[in-house]
């Protein structure tokens, strides 16, 4: 586990963009369970393309006409309990963070694994999920 002080700017860059942190699995169930609409899922990360690329990358695809009903973000190695229950619902996808899932009504429908973002500027993570928001919100 990461000290809170490590992690706590970098979970802010999502929440102060209006994503919310999930903690517990219960979150995690509650949220990603729905039959209802659509949700953008980032598994954060401390490492550097999740600073570089992941996360400005879903903040640059938020600026498009159609997004997500719901921002949700888990946090890898901080808190293990929500994203253990989040990667879940990313099956059959081997566990991977950073991450950027759409789901709609409760399905899993596009998928960024880390070697979709390790290497790739934001701008270009930010146009995949921009062609998502388009089919599937």
């Amino acid at each position: 586990m990461y000290p809170a002080e490590l992690t706590m700017p970098m979970a802010k860059d999502l929440t102060d963009y209006g994503f919310k942190n999930l903690e517990s699995s219960e979150e995690v169930i509650n949220e990603l369970s729905t039959e209802d609409g659509t949700a953008l899922l980032v598994v954060n990360s401390v490492c550097g393309c999740a600073a570089a690329n992941a996360r400005p990358g879903a903040k640059m695809a938020l600026q498009n006409e159609k997004k997500p009903g719901k921002l949700l973000t888990v946090f890898a190695g901080v808190h293990a309990e929500a994203t253990s229950k989040a990667r879940e619902f990313l099956l059959p996808y081997p566990p991977s963070s950073p991450s950027i899932a759409l789901f709609k009504n409760g399905e899993l429908v596009h998928f960024l694994e880390r070697h979709h973002i390790e290497g790739r500027p934001a701008a270009v993570i930010a146009e995949n999920l921009k062609a998502a928001f388009n089919e599937y919100c």
